[in-house]
This record gives C-alpha cells, sequence and structure tokens, in this order.
C-alpha cells in the first residue's frame, strides 16, 4: 500500500513537471562542468554520465517532494 502512495505522489500534482525542470537546470549545469571539455573541444562524449547527470538530479527533486508529502500525509492522519 504504501509502495502504492509512493508512486501516486511520484506522478501527481506537477511533480514530475517541477522535477523535470530541476533536472534540465541543474544537469546542464553539471555537465558543462563535468564535460566542458568534451562539449567545447574534441574527445569522447560519455553518454552514460550524461544521462546521470539529467536523471540524478530528478530524482532527487522527486524524492524531496514525495518525502514532503508522505510526511504531511502521516501527520495530517491520512497515510
Amino acid at each position: 500500500m504504501r509502495l502504492l502512495q509512493i508512486g501516486r505522489y511520484c506522478l501527481s500534482d506537477g511533480v514530475p513537471r517541477r522535477s523535470l525542470f530541476v533536472a534540465l537546470i541543474v544537469g546542464t549545469v553539471l555537465n558543462l562542468i563535468n564535460q566542458g571539455e568534451v562539449l567545447f573541444g574534441d574527445g569522447k562524449l560519455n553518454l552514460a554520465k550524461i544521462i546521470l547527470t539529467y536523471a540524478v538530479p530528478y530524482c532527487v527533486a522527486t524524492y524531496g517532494a514525495v518525502s514532503y508529502r508522505l510526511k504531511v500525509a502521516r501527520s495530517s492522519g491520512s497515510a
């Protein structure tokens, strides 16, 4: 039951859109920092690093939103 609630929170009330926005901003900055020499010079681009650099901020933002909603639900007695 709790896993179902977590899944609903992950997909509700604009969480995916906000998490995507965070991932785009933070991921882009991190990619520029971590792979700037490859992006603006000559070198081999690491696709796995690019994917992870965007996926991690998305997951962190989603985790923050879901954990907050779980805390609010627990304190209001609806969990």
